[in-house]
């Protein structure tokens, strides 16, 4: 290890922490203070090690046995105990930066101000000595705070390593301790360098004073490790976590990233479905390292899986960005005596590939479906989530009363939605042009609204509104109302040919149906019925994206895959649904 071979002031970690693992603490405390001079009321302090987080659980110093054996009970009692010591100990050496230790809350809350003040400090390009550091801290304007201050920048400005250990390195022997926060912070350093050797050395010292790291710790370290030669340690690591917590998305989708560039296809998919099975969504990035990684493998079992991620994408409603799509391109095209070829295109509003002819999936329901679905909604959305916390029972009863005399509208509007779309125009403007803009073609449009909109103000104009109710209905909610569910219930109310115009996803509603299937269906009409809208490039008019009649999400018959995908500006309106397609086709 590099900091192990040193004896020099850049490896004195390692080399303390090493040698306390083999020799009496004592031994320790002369060779710290033979190599660094520190006057003998530093030696002990040292290896208090103070730590910043109250998730790292400390060592007894009288032994290195990470887990003593003691009865599971007692150890717990002892653990609560320590716990609350330590978070105690943690609250007062916070406090200890200001003159008091019962320093008021609010000068605390002013130093996390200062921080944010420090963020274009530049650190020095090269180590310095002691007396450099004691004079950059002695000149900055907040010196209780310079440590952390200029390792935030060296984290920022990606410095050398050697000008990190030199400020680790003065700060042991000033304070004959380091504070686990500015140790994590200089991990960050290693692992955005890359740094192997460093990074194992960092682990060694918190393993040895901790029996438990706290997830940042463990997602900086498994993250380093798995970019390296050394990646199983990373799948170690891994394990580690499993037995204290729930390893976050960022550890598994590390450690599958290593196994698919390792070529270790199974072992990256086994923790592919652990991760899923522990609701952890995978990014879009993680996704396309298996079809990078698999591209030109052999193996029907590695096809299934992959085949398994397109079907994902599909349950999910979710759409790749253009990168992405060709990864899957290519992984396709490379399947050794697949004969498969890929055509980016775009879909007939018939709903039409106009490469293989393929009919794409409709996107209406069955009258069972729609029926069924109508019926869930009302019950488990409606009137089964906290829909009252935010209306009365009085104000949706009226609404009710109020849709079934006017029943059936061709399109509902999320008013207070619509008014936001261009920033820079009066929100009854904007409101104004959608309505005119929807309401050709005699279609009957219900806007949902809110009373603040009746009061003549500098965004709602009261001719302007009259004008707007000439065109189309209006109800007005309570402005604390929420009107997703005025919506659902106009929209439903009205029939299968109802629209309706929102930028809102609806996945808080959707989350609330309990099975897949009234889920999958809820997914499939709301891709049928949302009418999207977005500003025109030039930010002059309100541009409606009318919803398909085909089905937009992943589709196949085996022998042919269409699949959507985003390009740049549909990514950066990630409301839209994509319009670009690619269609696969397996040449006979």
């Amino acid at each position: 290890m590099a900091l192990f071979s040193q004896t020099s002031q850049q490896g004195f970690q390692a080399l303390l922490w090493k040698c306390r693992m083999f020799w009496p603490v004592s031994r320790c405390h002369q060779l710290f203070a033979v190599s660094f001079s520190i006057p003998d009321r530093e030696k002990v302090s040292y290896f208090s090690f103070v730590t910043s987080s109250s998730t790292a659980f400390p060592v007894d110093p009288k032994g290195t046995d990470a887990f003593p054996t003691k009865k599971r009970s007692e150890i717990d009692y002892e653990e609560e105990k320590g716990w609350d010591e330590e978070t105690k100990e943690i609250s007062e050496r916070k406090l200890q930066f200001s003159s008091s230790v019962r320093a008021p809350k609010k000068r605390l809350t002013s130093q996390a101000v200062s921080r944010h003040k420090f963020t274009n400090v530049q650190p020095p390009e090269k180590p310095l000595q002691a007396e450099e550091w004691n004079r950059l801290r002695e000149n900055f304007q907040s010196p209780e705070i310079f440590e952390e201050v200029m390792f935030n920048s060296m984290v920022r400005y990606n410095s050398p390593i050697d000008v990190a250990k030199s400020l680790l390195t003065h700060v042991a022997k000033s304070n004959g301790d380091i504070a686990y926060n500015l140790l994590l912070k200089y991990l960050t350093l290693c692992v955005q360098q890359g740094q192997i050797s460093e990074i194992r050395d960092v682990y060694d010292i918190m393993k040895i004073r901790f029996r438990i790291l706290e997830s940042g710790a463990y997602n900086l370290l498994i993250k380093g490790l798995s970019n390296s030669d050394q990646w199983r340690m990373a799948l170690t690591l891994l394990e580690e976590v499993k037995k204290i917590m729930i390893p976050s998305r960022v550890n598994y989708e590390s450690c599958i990233k290593a196994a698919s560039r390792h070529q270790e296809m199974n072992l990256a998919f086994e923790l592919y479905h652990e991760m899923l099975a522990k609701d952890l969504v995978p990014t879009l990035d993680v996704l396309q390292a298996f079809f990078d990684f698999s591209r030109g493998m052999k193996g029907a079992e590695l096809q299934k899986e992959l085949f398994g991620i397109l079907l994902y994408l599909r349950e999910n409603q979710i759409y790749p960005h253009k990168t992405f799509m060709r990864s899957i391109k290519l992984w396709f095209e490379s399947i050794p005596g697949g004969n498969w070829r890929g055509h980016l295109t775009n879909i007939k509003d018939s709903g039409q590939c106009p490469v293989c002819n393929h009919q794409l999936e409709d996107s209406d329901l069955t009258e069972k479906e729609y029926s069924n679905l109508r019926e869930r909604i009302i019950r488990d959305v409606i009137h089964g989530t906290d829909t009252f916390r935010k209306t009365s029972p009085q104000e949706f009863e009226a609404f009710q009363t109020f849709v079934e005399n006017r029943l059936p509208f061709d399109i509902v509007i999320d008013g207070l939605n619509v008014s936001h779309i261009k920033p820079r125009r009066m929100q009854c403007e904007n409101l104004f042009d959608a309505v005119n803009c929807l309401a050709k073609d005699n279609a009957r449009l219900l806007v949902l609204g809110r009373k603040h909109m009746l009061i003549n103000s500098s965004n709602w104009k009261r001719e302007i509104m009259k004008e707007m109710q000439n065109k189309a209905d209006f109800f007005f909610a309570e402005n604390i109302s929420e009107d997703d569910a005025f919506l659902l219930y106009a929209t439903l109310r009205s029939g299968q040919h109802c629209k309706f115009v929102t930028r809102d996803f609806l996945r808080d509603h959707k989350a609330c149906l309990s099975d897949s299937l009234t889920r999958h269906l809820f997914r499939k009409w709301q891709r049928g019925h949302q009418i999207v809208f977005s500003p025109s490039a030039e930010g002059k008019h309100i541009n409606f994206t009318p919803a398909f009649s085909y089905d937009c999400v992943v589709q196949t018959t085996g022998d042919t895959w269409h699949i959507p995908y985003k390009d740049l500006f549909e990514e950066k309106y990630s409301y839209r649904v994509p319009r670009k397609w690619l269609c696969i086709q397996q040449q006979r």
